[in-house]
Order: structure tokens, then sequence, then C-alpha cells
């Protein structure tokens, strides 16, 4: 592969000319006259690493959204055209592309609506409504598939590609259809809304959406089977699942064998920079798993399957008093003789498998305090011990509303 970037390098340099010049307005017909050699030449690579080259310039997602189908509409034979090895059934990607089909039979289905009501008796349009809402609520379920490629493709393919900046702009989109969704819900759900404008707000949805499927299977989807392996794309298949498959029939997951030396294994390994304790989910030295668990804004504290005390945090602000002399007790003897029965109680339905949490809330010193106890399990469902987590909930209790920026005055 990289010797057929560094080939295509003077191509790309041409092509992003042609591209800058059409986001600056000059005359399409001229300018694909002028560089019609080399769109005759693009592929999906070169798309990637053009709009790559825009960002690095420091031109915004925004201003590449606004002109990015006019430049694919151009490119559109040739990156249709070129050859590429499907996945195969089983795969990550296999099924990716299988929600896009069954997400296009869907939308087809309410272009169906829309032609057969383009002379909508103003009579009939709350019956319409009613049927659109319906099919519109149902592509909420469309939001896992982005999810996915936010979470688990985009990650893969940022460590496989030196152009992975376009990934970005494509996480822009999703927000503009996420957006546009609930935009079309609302309409539908009102009272006051004009089919006129039902209608327009879901043709600039289809916009976005048909040309979001048209960008993964011309640009995205080719580039990723050609550079991710076999392994990776295994991982992320396995991943997935922890996620719906929206619009097709969930398939079996894979049962993969695991190693002692697997990526997968948890355990302590040991590395230049020291010891690192390795899950699946990611890695940490031994500094930075005490930041982590001194700093969540919660007590928490461990007791054992034997019922012995063996960890507890350090929090800035403590509710109740802890000293590393309680390491190693039983928890029974942690507590006054009034209350243990209750911790009792609860350890024995925990054990049991009759219960898995346990809440209490109180007011102490100003404060309202909430204590949660969670039964432990590993993937046997064994009893493996209670953590405890004592939270302040005082301001949470105040909050109302939403506010999603971020304001520090």
């Amino acid at each position: 592969m990289s010797e057929f970037i560094n080939n295509s390098k003077k191509r790309v340099e041409d092509l992003l000319d042609f591209s800058l010049k059409m986001m600056s307005g000059e005359n399409g017909s001229s300018l694909i006259e002028k560089y019609q050699k080399v769109i005759d030449q693009v592929t999906p690579y070169d798309m990637l690493m053009l709009e790559d080259k825009q960002m690095q310039m420091g031109i915004t997602p925004k201003a590449i959204k606004d002109d990015v189908e006019k430049v694919i509409n151009v490119f559109f034979s040739k990156l249709a055209n070129y050859n590429w090895k499907k996945p195969e059934e089983g795969t990550f990607l296999y099924y990716l592309m299988l929600e896009n089909k069954a997400y296009e039979f869907k939308l087809n289905q309410v272009k169906k609506v829309i032609r057969e009501n383009k002379d909508l008796d103003p009579a009939d349009i709350n019956s319409v409504k009613k049927n659109l809402l319906s099919m519109f609520n149902e592509f909420k379920e469309f939001e896992s598939h982005y999810v996915k490629k936010e979470n688990i493709l985009f990650p893969y393919l940022e460590k496989k590609w030196n152009f992975y900046r376009p990934l970005n702009v494509m996480w822009s989109l999703h927000d503009d259809i996420r957006k546009g969704l609930k935009t079309i819900i609302n309409l539908l759900e009102s009272g006051n809304s004009s089919w006129q404008e039902i209608v327009k707000e879901i043709g600039s949805y289809f916009f976005l959406v048909f040309g979001m499927i048209q960008k993964e299977n011309l640009i995205i989807y080719p580039v990723a089977s050609e550079t991710v392996s076999p392994e990776e794309w295994l991982k992320m298949h396995q991943q997935s699942f922890e996620y719906p498959f929206p619009f097709i029939e969930a398939p079996a997951k894979p049962e993969v064998e695991k190693s002692t030396d697997s990526d997968e294994e948890s355990g302590i390994t040991k590395t230049t920079d020291g010891m690192m304790f390795k899950t699946e989910t990611g890695e940490l030295d031994f500094k930075q798993i005490l930041l982590l668990l001194n700093n969540l804004p919660v007590d928490v504290t461990f007791v054992d399957e034997n019922n012995k005390v063996r960890y507890f945090s350090r929090p800035k602000d403590r509710f109740f008093p802890r000293s590393p002399a309680i390491i190693g007790r039983d928890v029974k003897n942690c507590h006054p003789p009034e209350s243990v029965h209750i911790v009792e109680r609860i350890v024995n339905a925990f054990r049991k498998g009759e219960k898995d949490t346990a809440k209490f809330w109180l007011q102490m010193k100003g404060k309202f305090i909430l204590i949660q106890y969670f039964a432990l399990r590993n993937s046997d469902n064994e009893y493996k011990g209670v953590l405890e987590v004592g939270q302040d909930i005082t301001e949470i209790k105040t909050l109302e509303g939403q506010q999603t920026l971020l304001n520090w005055d």
C-alpha cells in the first residue's frame, strides 16, 4: 500500500487543487475539463488523503461538509468502479454493510409514502404523520450503527492510517444525522407543522443518510478492507456484540480461543516503564490505578468472598472513617452491633444469588449521602465479594434541565 500511496502523491496534489477551487466557487465544468485526466484515476485512498490535507491546512470539518458531496459526485463513477474484495459473511464489516442495506430499504419505504402523498389532502395529514412518526422513531435504532463506527471502527483505523483526519468529518456528519432525525420527529409530533415543512426536512435527512452510506461504501470500507488485518477485524466483530445490530438479525457471536499471551488476557505485565496492570479495556501502572481510585467522586470499600475487608479508597472528602488497620478484618466487626444484622442480611442475599444490589440514603452534616452495595461475581457467576460505594448526591439532586456546554463561571 505504501508504494501505491507514494505513487499517488502528485495525483493527490492535483485533486487537492481541484477540490479547493470547487470549494471556492470556480466554474465546475471548466475545472472538470482541466483536471479530467487525474479525475479518471481517482481512488478511495486519494479521496481520504486530499481531505486529510484540507484539514491539515486548517479547513474546518464544517467547510468540508458543505462541499464534499459536490466533489464526491464528480469522482463517483471512478470510486464506484474501484475493485476491492467485499467482506465475507461473519465479519464486522459484512454486518456494517448489511445494516446499511436494511436501512436503505426502510428509507425507500418512506420515499414511497412521500410519493403516494405528494398531493396530500390537508384532512389526511394527521394519519400520514402518524405513519411516518412510527417509521422515524424506528430509525432511532440505527444509532448503534454510528456508535459502532465511532467507538470500534474509527479507533482501529486511526492506528492504521496516517490520513485518519477525515474520520472526524464523518463523525460530525453522524451528529448532523442525529439532529436531523430529532427535528423530523418533533415536526411529526407537532400539531402545527405543515406537510411542506415535513417533506423539506425529510429531504435534508435523506441527503445526509444516503450520502453517509455512499461515503462508507465508496471510500471508508474499501480502504479499511485493504489496510486492516483479519485478526483486527475479528477483534472488532467481537466488540460489536456490546451493541445492537439495527434492522438485521443478530449473528452468533464467534468463540475465540484465548492464548496466555493474548491482548485480552488480564494480568500483570512487565514493561520498560515498570509493572503494568493489563486488561481488555486498557492498561495502567500502579500509580495511575491509585490516582484513578482516589479521585473518583465516591468512597469505595471492597469486601471479599470470605467477608474480609480487602481495600478502601482515599478520596479527598470521605464520609465514613476508614483506617488501614481494618484491612483483613471481618466486615461484621466494622459495624456497631445494632446494624450488624443488616450487613449480614445483605452479604447472605448476595452470596445466595438472591439479590445483586442494596441501597440506602441518609442526611449527614448537611449532605445527602447515597450508599450502594453491589454483589461481585466472576464470569462463572461465582460470588466474589461486595463493593460498597458511598456518594454525596446533594448537588446532583438539585440538577434540572440540561447543560451541554462547559460553564466554569
